[in-house]
């Protein structure tokens, strides 16, 4: 008994010790950088991280647009925001990322009803909620983690360009995951069910928004749109639940007091959002508000012009 309590103890003061190292060195967006006349939208702004940034972005005087699949989500994160900052420009788009359909009806509303798009961010994401096929014939946790946020950038790519200049590029801030270390890239099996455990699903989701990234910075070249990826870190937001209510709820409880809150856990994205430096590359890798090098993209030219060509086939573009 006395052997497991020592245990328990060790656990404890282990994890205070954890918590606090962490709570002491995560980095905060210190930019003052104002928004005023900014088009800006976070997909995925309606809850967790994704809040915190549309928050961010309307009290620097920003248009936000905030876009999620469930409207009572939306429109409840809409007064929030409104409520906080006191900047009344913010609008609640619909849009699920598992139904391609779906995405091109919110791209075309954008890009008709829009003069510019200064900020997009790409905050959308599920964890392991299931393995099965959408309409679409995807994988549900590769279509709302990755196909759909490749095709709504996509889409978007003319307004960003039409908005962005030499002096200020538009921006597109992607959001990755430590669990993108398991990712593989397997193209003839990446849309597959009952072939992967979904925490690897998961993992394959965040390495190909890692490549996308890499690949869509290549290609925009030029074009006065600079694309980054950001890793926030361990973050306590409802993503867990996906593993069950109970389960989920311990371990958000658990990441928010010995890691990132969603507010700590947003800065990453608002750094690559706001920051001159980040304004300055595109194609990069951002953490705890660091420029970052990663060796996880694999540089085989063959590997990434499938990997380019499989994912426009893909979404049907």
């Amino acid at each position: 008994m006395s052997v497991i309590l020592l245990i328990i103890e060790i656990i404890i003061v282990g994890g205070m010790i954890v918590g606090l190292y962490q709570k002491n060195t995560n980095l905060m967006c210190k930019s003052k950088r104002r928004l005023d006349g900014k088009t800006t939208i976070v997909i995925g702004g309606t809850a967790g991280m994704g809040l915190e940034i549309a928050a961010d972005f309307a009290h620097r005087g920003a248009k936000v647009i905030i876009a999620c699949p469930i409207e009572d989500e939306g429109l409840h994160a809409k007064k929030l925001i409104i409520r906080s900052s006191g900047n009344e420009n913010i609008i609640f788009k619909y849009l699920d990322l598992a139904s391609l359909k779906s995405v091109r009806l919110f791209a075309a509303d954008i890009l008709a009803t829009e003069e510019r798009l200064d900020l997009l961010i790409n905050n959308a994401g599920v964890g392991t909620p299931g393995d099965f096929l959408t309409k679409d014939g995807m994988n549900f946790i590769m279509q709302v983690n990755y196909f759909g946020i490749f095709l709504v950038t996509m889409l978007l790519l003319p307004l960003l360009k039409k908005t962005g200049t030499p002096s200020e590029p538009s921006r597109i801030v992607n959001t990755t995951s430590i669990m993108h270390k398991i990712g593989r890239l397997d193209f003839e099996n990446w849309n597959r069910v009952g072939y992967w455990y979904k925490i690897q699903i998961y993992g394959n989701s965040k390495l190909c928004l890692l490549v996308f990234t890499r690949e869509l910075a290549k290609r925009l070249k030029d074009a006065n749109v600079v694309v980054n990826i950001v890793d926030p870190g361990a973050v306590g937001t409802k993503i867990f639940q996906s593993a069950g209510v109970s389960f989920g709820s311990f371990v958000t409880f658990i990441f928010t007091i010995l890691f990132k809150q969603p507010w700590e856990g947003a800065q990453t994205a608002i750094y690559a959002a706001m920051s001159l430096r980040a304004g300055q590359v595109s194609g990069e890798y951002f953490k705890n508000c660091q420029l970052c090098k990663n060796v996880n993209v694999p540089y085989d030219e063959d590997i990434l012009q499938k990997f380019w060509e499989e994912s426009l086939k893909c979404v049907k573009l």
